[in-house]
């Protein structure tokens, strides 16, 4: 299969689809009146002021899985993947319409994992960072008859693609923000992919991550500044949910992931942390993240989204060039950096507001 193939015409397919299918969105829910209205529906997360329809995860969840019904022969893992998407697109919709709990659309993100890890998507090893190496996970437990359950690779995994889901998913609070940051990843999961194109195994992986990465860049017009589309749960998730298991599929496992997308799973990590140490759930959404405090700053919906796609950019460029110690300690660095700012913000602003309080 030639380099076209497996990276431009997935990509163009995809954007073309996402783009003509995301208008058709708009007027429907337009029509029936699934809007996200501020004014009457108060959540402390929201930053638009006029009423917005959601639904854009029917665009890029469409846009995907037909490029790779055109482009690719189905498997089993290809069928678990479009089957999760498809269900994730689903819960997406009727959370558009209803506005389901938070613990409804986290035991979607759990049985979306649990669809591909059933179909043999594993995370079979970890690279040692610090001493080479690889460290094994495959150790299987017989289950009935012929299947074996690996425990560790499928607990991992398990582990792996909810958290991701809920990351990325977060990370679509302002207008571009989302799929800028899929854009950029799915292109540097597609580019590993394609390195090691002589293995036929990593064609199906090259071709959902640059579907992945068109359909997104197809719908972004719809999305930026101002948005006449929001990604809802639907486009928010399956986006994760598509990196978290191309991460796995890849020859790069989880390393790649976990330096691209580092801002919006260290931001998850500190969201969790401290909404816990609140008391609070750590599902249930606050005007807390980092996008949040940017904007508090003083910084426009434009500039937080471009800084965004910038990051990810820069780190995903380093992220194509270092090995996995490197990585490794690059995601500590990253980790370090952002903590210490969101620290900072935080705790400035409590000070400021202690110091007004007293006078």
């Amino acid at each position: 299969m030639n380099s076209w193939n497996l990276t431009i015409f997935p990509f163009l397919i995809a954007a073309v689809i996402a783009g003509v299918i995301t208008p058709v969105v708009i007027r429907v829910y337009k029509k029936f009146g699934w809007v996200v209205d501020p004014n009457r529906t108060k959540h402390p997360a929201h930053t638009h002021k006029e009423p917005v329809p959601k639904g854009g995860g029917i665009s890029v969840v469409l846009g995907t899985l037909l490029t790779v019904v055109v482009l690719l022969p189905i498997d089993k893992h290809l069928l678990a993947i479009m089957l999760a998407g498809a269900l994730v697109m689903i819960v997406g919709v009727l959370d558009d319409i209803y506005d389901l709990s938070p613990y409804l659309r986290l035991v979607t993100n759990l049985l979306a994992a649990l669809m591909v890890v059933g179909a043999g998507i594993g995370i079979s090893y970890i690279t040692n960072p610090l001493g080479g190496g690889v460290i094994m996970l495959d150790k299987g437990v017989s289950w009935g008859g012929e299947r074996q359950v690996m425990v560790l690779a499928d607990l991992l995994a398990l582990l792996w693609i909810p958290f991701v889901m809920n990351a990325v998913n977060w990370s679509k609070g302002l207008d571009g923000q989302l799929p800028g940051i899929v854009v950029v990843a799915g292109v540097v999961i597609g580019v590993l992919s394609f390195r090691y194109s002589a293995d036929v195994a990593q064609w199906p992986v090259a071709v959902l991550a640059f579907a992945l990465a068109g359909a997104y860049a197809g719908y972004l017009p719809f999305n930026f500044y101002p948005q006449k589309s929001m990604p809802g749960y639907g486009g928010g998730s399956f986006a994760g949910f598509m990196l978290a298991t191309l991460a796995i599929l890849s020859t790069t496992k989880i390393g790649t992931a976990l330096v691209v997308l580092g801002i919006p799973l260290i931001d998850a990590v500190y969201i969790g942390i401290r909404r816990i140490f609140q008391g609070k759930s750590p599902v249930w959404g606050d005007r807390g993240h980092l996008h949040h405090k940017l904007m508090d700053l003083g910084w426009g919906k434009r500039k937080v989204a471009v800084f965004y796609w910038l990051v990810t950019a820069v780190l995903g460029f380093m992220a194509l060039r270092l090995d996995s110690r490197q990585k490794f300690y690059t995601m500590v660095l990253v980790s370090l950096l952002l903590g210490a700012f969101l620290l900072w913000v935080s705790y400035g602003r409590y000070l400021g507001r202690r110091d007004r309080d007293s006078g």
